[in-house]
């Protein structure tokens, strides 16, 4: 689990992430079968808030060119900064579909809304699944009674298990904490996500979902910093889709004072705790990883600036041949070097040294002698989760990634996914 910085949340000393079952006041979630592609499963998910007017809505999209018509759909919707449901299907992405697939992707929310009772322009649709594939509305026509008549306070666990792909587990996050004194808020959200995951928002649906009363425009805000600091920190394969969706809804029914002020003590919890849930949501996505045994957490220290350490984190966390060393327990230092070193960035090879974990093999550009220096890195890499820190010497800022190791089975899945 993930800790909410204690400085950064008021009043609250022991704020977890907790990946558990959790109820958002103020919405409703559930889940059901259209059998569009899958069979045998729920392939729908539908997040709807109980407010009749809906509620403050902010979101972050994948910055593919060709991005899928729900995306489109749900940017141009947004703009408003209000939403009453999520809408989300798995299977077929409605991505690379024209015109035919903008008019699907409106009917699907018309759907929606016409179950619900609330204007079409207020339902949000997301998509996962294959590209260039037109989706078929009369399966979830079909199902929109038993989807709306599955709508309850404690579906999110099957809203998450409704929206996965090539994911193995579903993804859950959330937390509570005091924004006032004696008032706490929840803080939930979903996520699916397990291969074609990249910066610029990977592959992936995140829905979170607050009780807590913030203005859009504070929402907006916290929810690109958020995006910033997680989903675009991690990566499994380099490759960035056409569907990604991170959508967050404030309900507003905890009764706190309105969040509207970016720079009050309220909103800097509110975005801390936001963060982290969204962070968690990020790593869960990584330990999923389509063929995955291993997660890794690369630290960039002593860089010039952000951006450099950021350019060579994912050097190192995208090359092919570190990924399957970490997949093989090889401690080939080497490999890690060479990929910061054909990063672009400017360095000084004298200065920089290599940690895994706390044990030094490599400083000030020579690697650290010693049979026991070797043997501990070969029992790091053995490790399930293996933490690495590559220190420039150059500067104060840093980076951290998140990535996974390369195995056979990432080819076996990605060989046969349309079959």
């Amino acid at each position: 689990m993930t800790r909410v910085p204690a400085e950064a949340v008021k009043n609250t000393r022991s704020a977890m992430v907790d990946r558990g079952p959790f109820e958002v006041p103020g919405f409703v979630t559930g889940a059901a079968e259209s059998g569009m592609r899958y069979s045998g499963r729920a392939d729908l998910a539908l997040i709807c808030s109980v407010n009749p007017e809906g509620c403050a809505a902010a979101g972050v999209f994948t910055r593919n060119r060709f991005c899928a018509a729900p995306v489109e759909l749900c940017r141009e919707r947004l703009e408003a900064g209000k939403a009453k449901a999520i809408l989300a299907n798995a299977g077929i992405a409605n991505a690379c579909t024209g015109e035919e697939g903008k008019i699907r992707a409106a009917q699907m929310a018309e759907l929606a809304s016409e179950a619900l009772g609330c204007p079409a322009s207020s339902v949000l649709v997301c998509s996962t699944g294959v590209i260039g594939r037109q989706l078929d509305v009369r399966p979830v026509a079909r199902c929109m009674p038993d989807l709306v008549g599955s709508l309850r306070v404690d579906g999110w666990q099957d809203a998450a298990r409704a929206i996965m792909t090539t994911d193995t587990v579903e993804k859950m996050a959330s937390v509570r904490i005091e924004l006032e004194a004696g008032l706490k808020v929840t803080i939930g959200g979903i996520a699916k996500g397990s291969g074609m995951i990249a910066p610029d928002m990977a592959t992936l649906l995140v829905f979170v979902c607050t009780d807590a009363a913030v203005a859009p425009e504070v929402l907006r805000h916290w929810t690109r910093v958020g995006a910033e600091e997680s989903f675009n920190c991690i990566t499994v394969d380099g490759d960035t889709s056409t569907n990604d969706s991170l959508i967050v809804l404030a309900g507003g029914v905890a009764g706190n004072t309105v969040i509207a002020d970016i720079g009050s003590a309220q909103s800097q919890a509110f975005g801390s705790a936001l963060g982290a849930v969204l962070r968690d949501l990020a790593i869960q996505i990584v330990m999923d990883a389509e063929g995955a045994t291993r997660l890794i957490e690369i630290e960039i220290s002593g860089a010039p600036d952000r951006e450099s350490a950021k350019q060579i984190a994912f050097a190192i966390a995208n090359s092919p041949l570190v990924k399957t060393a970490f997949f093989g327990a090889d401690a080939n230092w080497g490999r890690i070097v060479a990929a910061a070193g054909r990063a672009g960035v400017p360095l000084a090879p004298e200065r920089v040294s290599l940690f895994f974990a706390d044990l030094c093999v490599f400083q000030n550009g020579v690697p650290v002698p010693g049979e026991e220096v070797e043997q501990e890195a070969s029992r790091i890499f053995s490790q399930k989760e293996i933490r690495l820190r590559l220190d420039l010497g150059a500067g104060k800022s840093s980076f951290t990634a998140w990535t996974c190791d390369l195995s056979f089975d990432y080819i076996k899945i990605n060989v046969s996914y349309r079959t």
